[in-house]
């Protein structure tokens, strides 16, 4: 089974937005960060790095998966299979259309600390937005 951390990120309500996904599969790690452009919060950067994560493990091949996620929101809507806020809603049905090509998939809560390297990750990926937006002003 793979092990599957992931987190999203955002500077600002709304603002930029970047996911991480890191994997550990057999003593070998993968890490990804994935710029999501500005979105309007934390939950949705969430939602949208779990989206991005599924579809990447799907892409790598991966059939049994166990993901791990700092977002209570986002384990619970799984959980639940319901969001309330419906900004959410088409984020929960993509993932759960994703989650259903998985031979076996779980989702587990875990505490921030325990969920560092996802967090870096998407850090990172709203670091190389932010870059990316200075060079695209050139000089004065």
């Amino acid at each position: 089974m793979i092990e599957v951390s992931f987190d999203g990120a955002s500077v600002g309500n709304p603002g930029l937005a970047g996911g991480g996904v890191y994997i550990n599969s057999g003593g070998s790690e993968i890490r990804e960060s994935i710029p999501l452009g500005v979105l309007s919060s934390n939950h949705e950067a969430e939602f949208a790095a779990l989206v991005q994560a599924l579809q990447y493990c799907l892409e790598k091949g991966y059939r049994s998966v166990s993901f791990r996620t700092d977002s209570q929101l986002v384990n619970q809507a799984l959980e639940k299979r319901y969001v309330k806020k419906a900004e959410y809603a088409h984020y929960l049905e993509r993932a759960l259309t994703l989650i259903d090509r998985f031979d076996l998939f779980f989702c587990k809560w875990i505490p921030d600390e325990k969920n560092r390297n996802a967090d870096a990750l998407a850090r990172f990926a709203i670091r190389k937005q932010q870059n990316a937006d200075k060079s695209e002003c050139g000089p004065l």
